[in-house]
């Protein structure tokens, strides 16, 4: 049995995207229904948060320092220091959409997808962000945006459409940041649960959370479950490994649509958890424009 530990009780409505910065040994992820990009120094306990003018679906660490962000209505740089933004592309024009998911690939180009806001039709797409900051959109008629990892070899992308209740796999071109032939690499429609984020660890294994599921599922490269840890939260957002040798599975959660009863059965609900995985992650790219 792996240990689940409640690390930092927020209380987060949508907490989602946990990011481990190696230079700081911090920790950072969003609530994005409260507008909110959230920092955890395991060293020291201490917290710091940052109000959003918007709801922020992901972001991405720089080369050049502060960050890439995908704020709902499109993709910016944020100055950390002082909160200045500077907007790059709102490349998705269709209203019901929002910017959800977003991480780098390891040529350190960003990759942010949009969601169906009412959570019900295929209206949204795959975007990809250059260092030169030219914008590309990559896939059409997706529903829900998530679980961004790229195998160990590079030549495979892993993403997950929430609404199907797939996670799909890609044949990848890095040199050219080209997705081929796209398969099913799991499918968790007969549990009526939802891939949310996900990452990979040191031996090739995906790792993804299941919303409404209760639990984080290691799968092996060839689909099969390797493994299933239980948490006590029914809403699992996405998961990160962290700490000073990665061997640390750091897992965002959501409040959502939970009812007070509903709270009292998991009072950690929104919080961020660790859990000791047994095995080690590999360290995140940053953005290299």
């Amino acid at each position: 049995m792996s240990r689940v530990d409640l690390v930092v009780d927020c209380r987060n409505k949508l907490g989602e995207v946990p990011l481990w910065d190696v230079e700081e040994q911090a920790l950072y992820w969003v609530d994005i229904e409260g507008k909110l990009l959230q920092r955890y120094r395991p060293g020291s306990g201490t917290i710091d948060r940052w109000q959003m003018p918007e709801r922020i679906g992901s972001f991405a660490l720089r080369e050049q320092g502060g960050l890439i962000v995908a704020f709902a209505s499109g993709i910016a740089f944020y100055d950390l220091k002082d909160g200045a933004i500077e907007w790059i592309a709102r490349p998705d024009p269709n209203p019901r959409n929002r910017f959800n998911e977003g991480k780098c690939d390891r040529k350190g180009r960003f990759w942010a997808g949009t969601m169906d806001d009412s959570l019900s039709d295929h209206t949204a797409a795959l975007f990809r962000i250059d260092p030169d900051l030219s914008v590309h959109r990559m896939i059409d008629n997706v529903g829900i945006s998530n679980c961004f990892v790229w195998s160990l070899a590079n030549d495979r992308f892993y993403f997950a459409d929430t609404l199907d209740k797939r996670i799909y796999r890609f044949a990848y071109d890095h040199e050219k940041g080209a997705l081929g032939d796209r398969e099913i690499f799991a499918d968790t429609a007969a549990e009526n649960v939802g891939p949310d984020g996900g990452t990979i660890d040191a031996e090739g294994f995906i790792w993804n959370t299941h919303w409404d599921g209760w639990k984080v599922v290691r799968y092996a490269p060839d689909g099969r479950i390797d493994r299933v840890v239980e948490l006590p939260i029914q809403k699992p957002t996405s998961c990160m490994f962290g700490g000073p040798d990665l061997g640390t599975l750091y897992v965002t959660s959501a409040i959502w649509d939970l009812t007070p009863d509903m709270l009292k059965d998991q009072p950690g609900a929104g919080g961020v958890f660790a859990i000791d995985a047994g095995v080690r992650g590999v360290p995140e790219p940053r953005f290299a424009g």
